[in-house]
């Protein structure tokens, strides 16, 4: 006859198995979320639970493909809701405008790019965020809501946040770490406004002495130097929900005219590109870089007749199909002289389509931001854009604000001490 093994004895061996087997996943789950990898540095993100949003994918189910789940999107918009998409615009005052709603309702625009003219303090920054989101309701598809935030003498937000360094000083650290923080602080004050998109970093290697527009908002006058801070200021940007778009492409480093002003010529080959200029965009391409901005430069030796921003052998042939870039490619502003001291702003904005652009910037003049919109309109309708190559970028375009979640919800409101506490953690102080 068996011995009974006292119940006291048997409840004790139970409890010693769980609690090990418990431990045991602990640590392997504490051991592979803290394994980084040789881009990705491990900076907490402040926003463990972000403010709510309404996500494009609310009504995505399991058995729901997230590629059937776009096409379907892009299946319900009509044709004025699709070429609104390809277009961010400006907007006058630090309010809503008729005329800001009028795009919005009528042109069905895919967003808005603010300077520092629609800029005051954080809270009426926040309000006409907020304005622009409510207006949206209408329509289908949240907008974009961006900005150019590089940090040093390219800033649009409100003195009341802690400003961020040039981006030479913060290259000049050789510490990626450190700027890969610098772009967690940049994307969190974007984020904490309701910004969901933001033109930086510059990706331009600063070669040209002489160069008047570029200078310190480059990280340095090497590719490495370049190559390691943008890309960690890209992902120190993107880790707070906000989308960041390289720029600007093909590189604008090694020039001597501003492009705000006329268009720079570059008169380099190919191959004297590859060995330098694009270095820094074909490593933020191989790491997943969401958007690339192409400037107003005329690219000698590729394409002698048009501007990169609205070339086919550059955007095309050569970003596209060379490099291997599919994600969404953004025009640099529309209304700068380096484009429209030479061409009729609505023939370009049909001609960078046709080129491989999906996103079109019309930053100043409502005369011209419907301009932009009409001839697009009449290009679809015409045929000369096809509804094919029209639905190629929509979807990216779809895609990306899927990817970012933006959303039309308003935020209530900004802790502006928060953010700057933030900041000083970032800045080491």
């Amino acid at each position: 006859m068996r011995k009974k093994v006292p119940l006291i004895i048997v409840v004790f061996l139970c409890l010693f198995v769980l609690t090990n087997c418990s431990s045991d996943n602990i640590q392997t789950s504490t051991s592979e979320k803290s394994t980084p990898t040789n881009t990705t540095y491990t900076i907490n993100n402040t926003h463990s639970e972000p403010p709510s949003k309404v996500n494009l994918d609310e009504n995505v189910t399991p058995t729901t493909s997230y590629t059937n789940h776009i096409q379907a999107i892009l299946d319900g918009m009509s044709v004025e809701e699709k070429i609104g998409q390809l277009v961010i615009v400006g907007l006058n005052g630090k309010s809503m405008q008729p005329i800001t709603r009028d795009l919005i309702e009528n042109y069905k625009v895919g967003g808005f790019i603010l300077f520092k003219d629609n800029i005051a303090n954080p809270d009426q920054t926040l309000a006409l965020l907020n304005e622009l989101k409510e207006a949206n309701e209408i329509n289908a598809v949240p907008l974009w809501l961006s900005v150019d935030q590089e940090g040093g003498r390219v800033r649009r937000l409100p003195n009341e946040f802690i400003k961020t360094p040039s981006a030479g000083k913060i290259g000049a650290t050789d510490d990626a770490a450190y700027t890969y923080k610098v772009g967690q602080a940049l994307g969190n004050k974007l984020h904490a406004l309701g910004f969901n998109m933001n033109f930086a970093p510059v990706l331009d290697i600063n070669s040209n002495p002489k160069n008047p527009v570029i200078g310190d908002r480059s990280f340095g006058s090497d590719a490495e130097t370049v190559i390691t801070h943008g890309l960690a200021m890209m992902q120190g940007i993107t880790s707070q929900e906000v989308a960041a778009v390289v720029k600007h492409f093909p590189g604008h480093g090694d020039t001597g005219v501003d492009s705000h002003y006329d268009l720079p010529l570059v008169n380099k080959s190919l191959t004297e590109l590859e060995q330098f200029e694009l270095l820094p965009f074909v490593k933020a391409i191989e790491a997943d870089t969401d958007a690339i901005m192409i400037a107003h430069l005329l690219m000698i030796q590729l394409d002698d007749q048009n501007p990169a921003s609205i070339s086919k052998p550059v955007i095309t042939d050569l970003l596209r199909e060379k490099l291997g870039f599919n994600g969404v490619v953004v025009t640099d502003d529309m209304t700068m002289g380096g484009l429209i001291n030479t061409n009729n702003i609505g023939e370009a904005a049909v001609k960078t389509i046709l080129a491989g652009s999906d996103l079109i910037i019309v930053g100043h003049m409502d005369t011209l931001q419907r301009e932009v919109l009409d001839a697009l309109h009449k290009s679809v309708q015409s045929g000369e854009i096809s509804e094919e190559r029209l639905d190629e970028s929509v979807y990216r375009l779809l895609a990306l604000k899927e990817k970012y979640k933006v959303n039309n919800r308003p935020i209530e409101e900004i802790n502006v001490q928060e953010v700057n506490n933030f900041i000083e953690y970032a800045l080491g102080k």
